[in-house]
């Protein structure tokens, strides 16, 4: 499938094509676990579609999002960025207690 004739589409037939071919890809995986699947190359195909589909819905959402305009005038608020994992702090010379070694479990030989 081209993106360009999924372009043509509209929203309820992009919804109904994107659970139609993941019900394919999960189909398709299960068949290849069973070793029923003659044609692997289906199941990467099959992703890509869905992902296209994805694609093109979630720029629909947000176009959509753009164009909304709330009661007072005001734009939507953009959605929160993920919280950035804190650093480690990084151990300064004087402070910094020195590792113990682990024990080593093997035996001796005798």
């Amino acid at each position: 499938m081209k993106a360009k004739d999924l372009r043509e589409r509209s929203q309820a037939d992009l919804v109904e094509l994107e659970k139609s071919l993941a019900k394919d890809t999960f189909t398709a995986r299960f068949k290849n676990f069973t070793n029923r699947l003659d044609d692997t190359s289906t199941i990467r195909k099959t992703k890509r579609d869905l992902a296209r589909v994805k694609t093109l819905l979630r720029e629909e959402q947000l176009k959509a999002a753009a164009g909304a305009v709330s009661a007072d005038g005001s734009k939507p608020a953009k959605p929160a960025k993920k919280a950035a994992a804190p650093k480690a702090k990084a151990a300064s010379a004087e402070g910094a207690a020195p590792k113990a070694k682990k024990k080593s479990t093997k035996k001796a030989s005798e």
